[in-house]
């Protein structure tokens, strides 16, 4: 190309892409151009008169330099992808090209805004994370439908409807009828209650499926001559109509699904376990956890809180608790358990919310900590642990003010190290992993001397 007009070429070429740029042979832009309004970037009007360069983020340099480096025989060059810093929000992304270069060394450049599909990125993640969250909750929902269904002491089946068949049955319902579930399950509803009881529970299930509602009936039950309670609801859902019928026998219930058993199995059992109230005040607590603490009676600990023996006072409990508010159950949280007696042993404690029930309660197993012992764990860092010894030392001479933000500071960049440690240098993931926006991190790694260790990826 000889003696192209730069207005003309960036005109020429805009039309191929969301920003165009003409820059001379030292990489100074000379124009820009935008093929749609839409694309423009703000910033872009302070770029003429400047290298190109210099308006692209740290980490895209070297790619602007290969771009530079294309003459009239390798152009167009490959695309390459690089970050503009915004005044505010995120950097830009760009998808560059070098479409010419002429006799004079004057580059045509042609250039793609990611914005919008970073944009839809973005959304479809959201939509990822809002699925998986909604599958979550759907499956925690589930989990404890299946857990009251089959602990209840009353009998359950889930009748169809229009044909009267059993879909499902709850064990309780077993032992009323003294048969397996599975045989329940596909029978036709009901049973064992001879003519006239048959009767009046069809009559039962016409009311409801009519009214919403009727009145429970109590009735012989010939098969295994006992009185059976029978109450019915309608359950409606997209696939169609469904009875729910609750079964209550006067006869005692012999299976394992009353609270007593289940009381006496978690007394018996080899791990520690303990139900608080909300607050982490302890209502029970088994026998596994009174030997753990080395107490005699169950009395000494309720109504004690539970971080008088497990964790550190005030944090590890208290941080549980706040978890189990937003979720359902933490699992396998490493602390420490400290007896009445003897040295603190490493633990790992899993815990169950129980914030919805009629009696809100937090449920808490404790297992002795199988990970290999402390002293076999790395040592510290020597810098990070001598910087906190100074500070220390500085107690009572220095306002707690300053020791408070020499000790973030420590702190903050020992995180960042770790980032950067983790995603072997790459600042992008190290951002987004802290939570940060890339040019907060390089604020931070100048602020803290980091930039050399971590333009090594770039």
């Amino acid at each position: 190309m000889r003696n192209v007009d730069p207005m003309m070429a960036s005109q020429m070429v805009a039309s191929s892409g969301d920003i165009s740029l003409v820059a001379n042979e030292q990489g100074v832009i000379t124009d820009v151009a935008f093929g749609d309004r839409r694309h423009v970037i703000a910033e872009a009007q302070g770029w003429v008169g400047k290298p190109w360069l210099e308006t692209v983020t740290v980490e895209s340099r070297p790619k602007i330099h290969d771009l530079l480096a294309i003459t009239a025989e390798t152009a167009p060059s490959a695309w390459r992808q690089v970050n503009h810093p915004a005044r505010a929000g995120d950097d830009i992304p760009v998808l560059y090209r070098v479409v010419a270069r002429d006799d004079d060394g004057q580059l045509i450049i042609v250039g793609r805004d990611l914005r919008p599909i970073s944009e839809l990125q973005q959304q479809l993640l959201d939509v990822q994370h809002s699925m998986e969250r909604d599958y979550a909750r759907l499956h925690a929902a589930e989990t404890r439908y299946r857990m009251l269904f089959t602990l209840a002491s009353e009998g359950i089946l889930i009748i169809d409807a229009d044909s009267l068949r059993v879909l499902e049955a709850n064990p309780a319902a077993g032992r009323i009828f003294e048969k397996p579930v599975s045989k329940l399950i596909g029978r036709t509803f009901p049973w064992g209650f001879g003519d006239t009881g048959k009767v009046s529970i069809e009559t039962l299930l016409s009311q409801v499926r009519a009214a919403g509602n009727a009145e429970p009936l109590t009735l012989r039950y010939e098969a295994m001559d006992r009185t059976v309670k029978v109450a019915a609801t309608l359950l409606r859902r997209e696939e169609g109509l469904y009875y729910l019928v609750r079964l209550t026998s006067d006869q005692p219930d012999s299976g394992w699904g009353g609270s007593k058993s289940l009381i006496e199995i978690i007394q018996r059992s080899p791990d520690a376990f303990v139900i608080t109230d909300p607050e982490g005040r302890i209502l029970s607590a088994n026998a596994a956890f009174r030997d753990l603490c080395q107490l005699s009676t169950e009395l000494q600990a309720q109504g004690q809180p539970l971080d008088r023996w497990v964790g550190r006072a005030g944090v590890d409990v208290d941080l549980l608790r706040k978890n189990l508010k937003q979720r359902d159950q933490v699992n396998r949280f490493l602390t420490a358990l400290r007896p009445e007696y003897g040295e603190p042993v490493e633990i790992e404690l899993s815990a169950v919310s129980a914030l919805d029930a009629e009696q809100p309660s937090l449920g808490f197993v404790i297992r002795r900590s199988t990970r290999e012992p402390v002293a076999s764990s790395p040592k510290p860092d020597e810098p990070l642990a001598q910087s906190l010894r100074d500070m220390t030392e500085l107690i009572g001479r220095v306002p707690l003010k300053e020791l408070v933000r020499e000790t973030s500071d420590i702190i903050e960049r020992l995180c960042i190290e770790a980032a950067l440690k983790t995603t072997n240098d790459n600042r992008a993931s190290a951002a987004e992993l802290l939570g940060l926006s890339r040019q907060s991190l390089y604020v931070k790694l100048r602020r803290y001397g980091l930039g050399d260790s971590a333009d090594k990826k770039h």
